[in-house]
């Protein structure tokens, strides 16, 4: 009896939303004013580029410098460098903008494991909730590049993805960097997830693959020249 007890106990305190009751108003008005505070923070910060990717890579890492040197052709472009604030890739793309004299932001969340925000990201907002910083990551995108990163990278790519299939936000690029990293779950979309009918041709045309960071440049400037 005491071992059920318990489970359910820690069951009741796993996750953070469990711990949102009927009438816990005042969490409610702290959800609030993190959108309050990551809508006034970050107006004006368009044309911005969201970037994702591996918070596990290291300085000298391919990826780490690719993103760098991506942050810095933004920056120079007058676009802003938009990540989640952490190590990784993250810190390379802020680190490139910011070297750039370019507009840098890390936008932070605060994890049971803590997470510092990089030295690179010259605004930073530090979010509690997953799903307010993620409005945050995509309202003020122009478009998303994804690095080779884990389960965090792909959650932001399908996120993206579906909301522009769905025409809940309009198309922009939606750009993987990387096509020998991204090749397999690719393969498996057209080959199963397409063929099955999950998805359409359509839908797959949403996704851009690229290995140059110049063309990346390129493909977003095209797409913001039409606006």
């Amino acid at each position: 009896m005491n071992d059920k007890n318990n489970s359910n106990n820690i069951r009741k305190r796993q996750y953070l939303i469990d711990e949102i009751k009927v009438g816990d108003t005042w969490r409610i008005f702290k959800i609030l004013s993190e959108f309050v505070e990551g809508f006034e923070r970050l107006s004006g910060v368009e044309p911005a580029v969201s970037i994702f990717g591996s918070a596990r890579v290291k300085e000298d890492h391919r990826d780490y410098r690719r993103a760098r040197e991506l942050g810095r052709l933004l920056a120079k472009e007058g676009i802003s460098v938009v990540t989640g604030g952490g190590p990784g890739i993250m810190e390379a793309a802020n680190r490139g903008a910011a070297e750039a004299g370019g507009r840098s932001i890390g936008l932070n969340i605060e994890l049971p494991f803590e997470q510092k925000p990089n030295p690179y990201a010259k605004k930073v907002i530090t979010f509690n909730y997953f799903f307010v910083r993620k409005v945050m990551l995509v309202k003020y995108a122009s478009a998303f590049v994804i690095f080779p990163g884990g389960f965090g990278t792909m959650d932001e790519f399908f996120e993206a993805l579906t909301l522009i299939q769905t025409r809940k936000i309009l198309p922009f690029p939606l750009i993987l960097m990387d096509s020998d990293y991204w090749s397999g779950l690719l393969d498996w979309i057209k080959n199963r997830v397409l063929v099955e009918g999950f998805v359409s041709e359509k839908d797959i045309d949403l996704i851009q693959v690229k290995d140059d960071v110049h063309e990346v440049v390129d493909t977003i400037k095209t797409f913001l020249s039409m606006f």
